[in-house]
């Protein structure tokens, strides 16, 4: 019922074809597409921000079919053209974009068109990586693609942050071929999964997930107009595979996740992509690691190696590096995991550059001070891994909630097998305080761990309280 209403409120709204804007065409003067976008990557990192923008992305803004960028995008223009608005910048006033009106609820007559996921949760509109609020424009072109779309293309649009329509895979409607429409909006829901898991932890994204990646396989079986289209489904479906999987990975869900990142596996050496190859052997050693295979991380990690060397990242791998150093560590091999750690160290130094994937925005200092105490925890040095972690809880981006809780909890644990208590309690009712915004079994498990611990020392300094918290919490189910 939410799909037809949607479908004839869309109907009903007559279609506004795109005004170029010839300001920011202006703007870019005699640059290509693909270096105006180096130079607006270039100005997100002087002022913190991550944007991942492209000669495509460019092209949307000076076609207007980007009215009004999203919040991230706003600084980054502001900052590079100081003194200036959006709207000298030639975009519309936010307030002017459509989908800012109040909404009535769906499914009630007269109610509007819904953003995927907008307004689902109360979040703060003026946090930029928020996808509940996310760039509106840029939503109502993913929102036509979709709609106007096959049965599969509407069961991909499902993937709105919080609140997903019922899966249409199921549809009786002829199938047609994907266009570049529907590879630009399976590519965005693998942005907003990742973005909604930096924040908010994997267990209540998961299952919402499945829809979309029965959606993105649909589309590959349907076929594309162009190859170029076609590379970009693949492309996309790999990668949703791959953050699936993270989500089953995080939430304890061991044996999905290794399906998920093999279904990416096959798929990257099908199309030749070794892009998709390196991080679905990435995240396979991450996996292997937590369940317990020590030398099957080894191995992936080391094959992830391989794939990615010609890639030209030195940050990918660095971070490759780290994931087979957590396999040495896991073997209890000290010398294998100091020598993969030191590589890890000196790649990171080498900076970033151009050639880093985009899933890779997570890692920075305090993922690889992180990774790094959770390498001297398995190897029971708990005084260095105690110093890695709270280094990396410090570190953390606030908008990588999840692993602020992550490492905080990795603070508690070592601190406590260290023999501190009373600093091991006190972490912990840090990250029992972010249990309210952050859903992640594994982030759990640790705290349950620590509780462990922590049992025997209950006249400690806040090692009671810790203990009433944590047992009072409610658990995942």
């Amino acid at each position: 019922m939410a799909s037809s209403t949607m479908n004839a409120a869309h109907a009903s709204q007559p279609q506004r074809p795109a005004r170029p804007n010839l300001v920011f065409r202006q703007l870019r003067g005699q640059r290509s597409p693909a270096e105006f976008a180096a130079l607006v990557r270039r100005a997100a990192r002087e002022i913190g921000e991550r944007v991942s923008c492209d000669a495509r992305y460019i092209g949307r803004v000076e076609a207007g079919e980007i009215r009004c960028p999203n919040y991230a995008y706003e600084r980054v223009f502001l900052h590079m053209f100081p003194g200036r608005t959006l709207v000298d910048l030639g975009f519309a006033p936010r307030s002017a974009v459509r989908g800012r009106a109040a909404r009535a609820p769906l499914g009630e007559p007269g109610a509007p068109v819904a953003e995927p996921g907008a307004d689902a949760e109360p979040y703060d509109t003026q946090d930029p990586y928020d996808t509940h609020h996310h760039d509106n424009e840029e939503s109502d072109v993913l929102r036509r693609a979709f709609i106007s779309g096959t049965g599969a293309t509407v069961a991909a649009a499902s993937l709105g942050p919080i609140v997903l329509a019922p899966d249409a895979l199921a549809s009786d409607r002829p199938r047609r071929r994907a266009g570049a429409s529907e590879a630009g909006a399976l590519e965005e829901a693998v942005r907003r999964i990742r973005l909604l898991d930096d924040r908010h932890g994997a267990d209540g994204l998961y299952r919402r997930a499945a829809a979309p990646l029965r959606a993105a396989y649909a589309l590959l079986d349907a076929g594309a107009t162009r190859q170029a289209t076609a590379d970009r489904l693949h492309s996309g479906a790999g990668e949703l595979a791959i953050s699936v999987g993270w989500l089953a990975h995080d939430s304890g869900r061991f044996e999905d996740a290794r399906s998920h990142y093999a279904e990416a596996l096959a798929t990257a050496r099908m199309t030749g992509d070794a892009g998709l190859e390196a991080h679905a052997f990435c995240n396979t050693a991450f996996l292997a690691r937590d369940a317990g295979r020590p030398r099957e991380a080894v191995r992936a990690a080391q094959a992830a190696q391989r794939v990615a060397r010609p890639l030209g990242s030195a940050r990918l791998m660095s971070l490759l590096a780290l994931r087979e150093a957590g396999g040495w560590a896991g073997l209890a091999d000290r010398f294998g995991c100091e020598q993969a750690l030191g590589r890890a160290q000196a790649l990171f130094e080498r900076g970033a550059s151009d050639a880093d994937p985009e899933w890779m925005s997570f890692y920075g200092e305090a993922e690889l001070a992180g990774l790094e105490a959770q390498c001297w925890s398995a190897l029971g040095d708990w005084e260095r891994a105690a110093r890695q972690a709270r280094r990396a809880a410090r570190l953390q981006n606030p908008h990588f909630l999840r692993n602020t809780a992550l490492f905080t909890a990795e603070l508690a644990d070592d601190l406590a097998r260290g023999g501190r208590p009373d600093e091991a309690a006190a972490a912990g009712l840090r990250v029992l305080g972010l249990l309210d915004q952050v859903q992640s079994s594994r982030v759990q498990g640790m705290l349950a761990g620590t509780a462990r611990v922590l049992l025997p020392h209950r006249r400690a300094s806040g090692v009671s309280e810790f203990l009433e918290r944590h047992a009072a919490a409610p658990r995942l189910a």
